[in-house]
Formats: structure tokens, sequence, C-alpha cells
């Protein structure tokens, strides 16, 4: 008979298995608060947003049907025949802007406007997990400086334009801005291939490469761009028919009422001036004496942001986390208050850069960025609630437009100055 062999009592093994970054210390068996609230607060407003487009009844204009009436006719006229829109005063969007235009058509098995809403939705979705991500992932690779702010901003800034971003297909660029800026810092042959891509589409997204650190960061961002932007234009320019006419209509546009020289001669027209609003190019604009003056300002006004951008960059000298994004917000935000344009989708451009730089504890635009909040409501009252007093340039219309544009000058001022002081 073998003896008996005597084991001895261990104590239990407690195994930890690490969870994700930042998760130290925490139970993982309950809910996740932060981001369940999160995804909660962007169904619900978008809800509401579809709802107000379905009914698209707000004010005196319904903002749906510029996808329906031009989107799909140029879609179906010219991008889906392999040309872009010949002699039409309103296509003044980069060739990029025309891939866009015809990926509903990936989802034959809804109607156009359906597909185009079901992918500004879906852009929109990929924008607040990727802000959601960002403030997560800075908080804990930089010693807590990511912010929730940034994804809960999108999230509760863009409704205040009501029904206008599902309609327009300025989401889409925004995504990929966005997308562009937060891989700039650890990826920037992605982000730089993301910007050139962004600025085939709307121009715009070039200027999220204005803040990159000096050095192989740069250099690797603006070639990607350079490369990407140049062989898509080559790709563009062998398939389809009229690659480059949109830069006669853009370079031909007036002055829109609602830009700042829009604002300056609502007010004369309330003086007595005998100017006229007239719709061309697409857009509402003023005709008559000291129209082209004032568009010729707005021009020099343009070439002065660039100067005074192009010195920030010689003279920066300090960088944190938050440059590139501080410096992207603020180049967006000059170059919008100096146009001779600003349509009421470009605050989505803005509250999409704005809640990027949001994202980082380390922002110097913080106030600039809050600034947004109010001028997205009063857009939204401008166009499309009481558009007709903004046409009519009616004391209310007024005040909305000159309240409207005061918020957006003093965030540019107020951004520019503080990303001097931060850096040079």
């Amino acid at each position: 008979m073998s003896p008996h062999r005597i084991t001895p009592s261990l104590p239990p093994v407690r195994v930890r298995i690490p969870g994700p970054a930042g998760t130290a210390g925490r139970r993982t068996g309950g809910p996740r608060r932060p981001g369940t609230a999160l995804a909660a607060a962007w169904v619900l407003t978008r809800a509401l947003m579809l709802v107000l487009l379905a009914v698209d009844h707000l004010g005196d204009t319904g903002v749906a049907g510029e996808v329906d009436g031009l989107y799909r006719g140029w879609y179906e006229q010219w991008l889906a025949r392999g040309a872009f829109p010949a002699d039409d005063v309103t296509w003044q969007y980069p060739p990029g802007a025309g891939l866009v235009l015809l990926s509903p058509g990936a989802l034959p098995f809804l109607s156009y406007f359906h597909a185009f809403v079901a992918l500004v939705l879906a852009a929109d979705a990929v924008i607040t997990v990727a802000l959601a991500r960002a403030g997560r992932g800075a908080a804990a690779g930089s010693g807590g400086t990511g912010s929730a702010a940034g994804a809960w901003l999108w999230v509760a800034a863009l409704p205040l334009l009501l029904n206008l971003p599902l309609a327009r297909y300025d989401v889409l660029v925004t995504a990929v801005a966005v997308l562009a800026l937060l891989a700039l810092r650890h990826r920037p042959l992605t982000g730089g291939a993301l910007a050139g891509l962004g600025a085939m589409i709307k121009v715009w997204p070039v200027l999220t490469l204005l803040g990159t650190p000096r050095g192989r960061t740069t250099k690797e961002a603006w070639t990607a761009a350079l490369a990407a932007a140049t062989g898509l234009l080559a790709v563009l320019v062998v398939l389809f028919d009229n690659t480059l006419g949109f830069l006669r209509q853009q370079g031909a546009r007036g002055v829109q009422i609602e830009s700042l020289g829009g604002t300056v001669l609502q007010l004369a027209r309330r003086a007595g001036w005998d100017g006229r609003v007239v719709y061309q190019y697409g857009a509402m604009e003023f005709t008559g004496p000291y129209v082209s003056s004032v568009a010729r300002l707005a021009l020099a006004l343009t070439a002065a942001a660039f100067c005074w951008l192009l010195l920030w960059r010689v003279r920066a000298r300090r960088w944190n986390a938050a440059t590139p994004f501080d410096a992207a917000f603020a180049a967006v935000l000059l170059f919008t208050v100096v146009s001779r344009v600003i349509s009421p989708q470009y605050l989505v451009w803005l509250i999409g850069l704005a809640a990027v730089c949001l994202t980082s504890r380390e922002t110097v635009l913080r106030p600039a960025a809050l600034l947004m909040v109010p001028a997205a409501a009063l857009s939204a009252l401008a166009y499309p609630l009481h558009y007709d007093d903004v046409i009519a340039a009616t004391p209310l219309g007024c005040a909305l437009m000159v309240v409207r544009n005061a918020l957006l000058l003093t965030a540019a001022v107020l951004a520019c100055r503080r990303l001097w002081r931060a850096t040079v």
C-alpha cells in the first residue's frame, strides 16, 4: 500500500487581468457611465434632428431640398456619367466633392436622399467615437491631459444647427479633417494623407497641417498630403471631364448676406443704401454700389490672414500636444471670418475643430471654442428660422447677423491672440 502524499494547503491565487489603459483601480463589472451617457445623448439628439429633417418646415424655407434638388441633380445628370457640372454657377467645389456626392450610390437599396442622410449620420458617429477615444487616449498617455469635453461639445452643439447638418455634406468633410488632425501626432503620414484628401473635397482641411511640430512630423505630413491630393486629382482628371471647372464659379462669387461684409451692407441698407439682395451663385448676395469694394476688402483680409498665419508658423517656438489642434481651429476660424461667404454649414467645421481642441486640457483656445455654442444657436435662428428677416434686413435680421458675426470675430481675435502668446 503506497503512502499517502500530503499536499500543503495553498492560498488561492488571484490573477489580475489588466484592462484598457486608464482603467487601473476601477471595477470593470459595472457599466461605463460616461460612454453610455455620451452614446445616449448622441442617439437622442440625432433622433430629434431626423424628426426636424422629416418635417422640414422650420422658418420659411426647407433645408432638405438641397440634397434632392441639387446634389441628386449633379449625381444623375453629371457625376454618374463621368463629368463634373459644366456652366453651372452653383458648382463651386473641388473635384473630390464629386466622390462624396457619388457615395450614396453605394447604397442602392435606399433613395439618394435617405442614403445621403445615412452616410452623414455614419460620419457623425465616427467623429463622436474619435473624439471620445482621443480624450481618453490623451489622458492615459500624457499624464492626464485628456478631456471628454471635446466629444460632448460635438454631440451637444451640432444639434443647435437643427436639421441643417444632415442635409449638407460638411459633416463628411469634417470627419476627414477631424481624423486627420487626431492622427497627426502619432501617425503623420496617415494624418497628412487624410488632410490632402480633405483638401480635394473642400480645401479647408489642409489647414489641419498648419500646427504640425517642426522636423520629421511636418515633412512626413506635408509630403503625404501633397501625394494624396495630387494622386486623387490625377485619377479624377483621367476619369471625369471638366474637373477644374469649379475654379471659374468660385472666383466670381460676390458678398453673401451672412458674411461679415454682408452685415456691414445690411446695416447700410437700414441707413438708406440702395443695394439689393439677389440669388446668384447658389446664395443670397448683395448687388449695388460699393459691393465690389467690400468683396475686394474681404480678399485683402484673406491675404492678410494668410500672412499672419505664415508669420506665426515662422515665429512659433513652443509646442505642446494641443498646439496642432489650436492652430488648425484658429486658422479655419480666421479664414471663415474674413471670407466673402459665411454659410450656416460652416459652423459644422468650426464646431468639429473646436471639439478637437477640447479633447486636450493643454489647449489654450477653450474660450474661443466655447463661443461656437452661442454662434451655432444664432446661426440657426438666422437660417432657417428667420431667413426672410435676414434677407430683408429687418431689425431682427440685422440683430441676429450682428451678434452672430460679432461672436465669430471675437472668437477669431481671441484664438489668434492666445495662440500667439502661448507659442511665440
